[in-house]
């Protein structure tokens, strides 16, 4: 059974996949993933069930939002840059860039990655949201350094970048005084070092 928190008459219906995932991401916040239904989403978002599935292929994607728009965005971003900007100093301009929140809109984000860190049903869809932005950064590497994206350089350096994000979202969330970017920069700091030991 839905709950009618959202669709109301007079209200103007969520109409793109972002607006789509706030609505989803504050249904979470307030009664947790498993217990918020599609029916739920679509009823508080103004829409119907079928235009839901239009916009997501299941409720598991909802708290990525236009996650692939912005693994694409990393994609272009990483390859403009010139061919004198270090691998590591690359890697960290596009970890900050892709994690970049207004601050409008860091309370919302703050929900989104708790939902996604923090919900064991989620668990095994975000593993292959991950792999999609590992892909992106060893696709990077291996154009740098004349290898494949499945070798292991540019592979171990996308676990490793992910390390990063992962560990600064964690802290993050445990310690609202904390600073992502600066997280972010403190965990991207070790790059160097690490990327010329897998180098030699």
């Amino acid at each position: 059974m839905s709950r009618s928190t959202g669709a109301k008459l007079g209200r103007r219906p969520a109409t793109t996949k972002d607006q789509i995932s706030q609505v989803g991401i504050e249904l979470f916040d307030l009664h947790g993933f498993d217990a918020t239904s599609v029916d739920d989403i679509a009823d508080a978002a103004g829409i119907a069930r079928r235009t839901f599935f239009r916009y997501f292929p299941s409720k598991s994607a909802v708290p990525w939002g236009d996650f692939d728009v912005h693994l694409g965005d990393m994609r272009r971003q990483l390859a403009s840059l010139p061919d004198d900007v270090s691998l590591a100093d690359g890697l960290t301009v596009a970890l900050l860039d892709f994690n970049n929140v207004p601050a409008d809109q860091a309370g919302l984000h703050r929900k989104r990655m708790r939902v996604i860190l923090t919900t064991p049903s989620l668990q095994a869809y975000s593993l292959v949201m991950y792999e999609g932005w590992r892909d992106v950064v060893a696709e990077y590497v291996a154009a740098r350094t004349g290898t494949s994206p499945r070798d292991h350089v540019p592979r171990t350096t996308g676990w490793l970048l992910l390390g990063v994000a992962m560990s600064a979202y964690e802290q993050w969330l445990a310690d609202s005084a904390e600073s992502l970017p600066d997280l972010l920069r403190r965990g991207a700091s070790a790059l160097s070092g690490g990327l010329a030991a897998l180098m030699q």
